[in-house]
């Protein structure tokens, strides 16, 4: 674990826990349980950012209890109408979930493993109470994450998770890289605010369409997509430059996966630097459309899993 500085004052990201094993280095950060760095072998898999830094565009953070966004921050469940504060402000949405900025505590701590955990409270637009544990754990395939959730409330609680990483496939940029995403439909979304409007055939759209590997260029993606090709119960990822790269893969709990280019091109030094790949539980909205929604049941438990790893 990191120490504070000399002043004693910790770092703008909370305190620092470095796991290791296989080669692989990883650096997870307090607020939002944040993957802040990951490496094979010396070589960045994922995009970091500094252990003093207001972690940008979400990188590397544990979306729950909803990955993506709910549309206008209103939903319905149980009967009852639900009103968000609005975290997306220019687009009017509630983003990525109540545990971004929360301080998470460690319960377990070895070589090449930590768990860590935070209570989402009841509060306004979510008055349910649940906990959510997750676990980062290095083995020879790589770095995993658990993000468990237990509704510790007397009513059923929606739910919804999802990672953030930016992943990296070496030297350049996300246009000189090539994808492999094995996913046959994508959500389809309006230009001004990304909110989701059809589930579609990437063969309508094949400008979306990585099925077959192949070079990235600049092509705009911040998609969901499903029907995913999987061996064994997996869907795999991969994203290189020349011989090596990154991967990422998961099980049939996330029947989805947001895509994103990071595209800011107001702000050049974050401009298309990784590939944001996002397995969820649940598509966008899906507090609305009840799409592959978890309802978790008073004491019931719920978990999710993937795994980052070197090409």
């Amino acid at each position: 674990m990191t120490a504070p500085d000399s002043s004693g004052r910790r770092p703008r990201s909370g305190r620092q826990v470095r796991i290791t094993g296989h080669g692989y280095e990883a650096v997870i950060a307090s607020v939002g349980a944040s993957l802040r760095s990951l490496r094979f072998e010396g070589r960045d898999l994922v995009v970091p950012f500094d252990a003093d830094e207001v972690r940008p565009n979400y990188r590397g953070t544990t979306l729950a209890p909803w990955p993506n966004r709910i549309v206008d921050g209103r939903y319905r469940f149980g009967g009852v109408e639900h009103q968000l504060p609005l975290t997306e402000p220019e687009r009017g949405h509630a983003l990525h979930g109540l545990l971004a900025w929360a301080d998470f505590t460690e319960s377990l701590l070895v070589d090449d493993r930590v768990v860590l955990s935070a209570i989402i409270e009841p509060q306004t637009g979510y008055p349910f109470r649940v906990e959510v544990e997750t676990e980062y754990r290095i083995d020879a395939d790589g770095l995993h994450q658990t993000v468990t959730a237990r509704n510790l409330g007397a009513d059923a609680a929606p739910w919804g998770t999802g990672p953030h990483p930016y992943l990296v496939a070496g030297p350049g940029r996300v246009d000189d890289w090539t994808l492999s995403l094995p996913a046959s439909e994508v959500l389809t979304v309006t230009a001004d605010r990304l909110s989701p409007v059809a589930l579609e055939s990437v063969q309508r759209h094949p400008q979306w369409d990585f099925r077959s590997s192949r070079r990235i260029d600049d092509v705009f993606i911040d998609h969901a997509f499903t029907a995913l090709g999987r061996v064994d119960g997996v869907a795999t990822v991969e994203l290189r430059a020349g011989e090596g790269g990154v991967g990422m893969a998961w099980d049939e709990r996330c029947p989805w996966v947001q895509v994103h280019t990071a595209d800011t091109p107001a702000v050049p030094g974050t401009h298309r630097v990784g590939l944001a790949v996002e397995p969820m539980t649940c598509p966008p909205d899906a507090f609305n459309t009840g799409t592959d929604l978890v309802v978790l049941e008073p004491g019931a438990i719920h978990a999710a899993s993937w795994w980052i790893f070197s090409l």
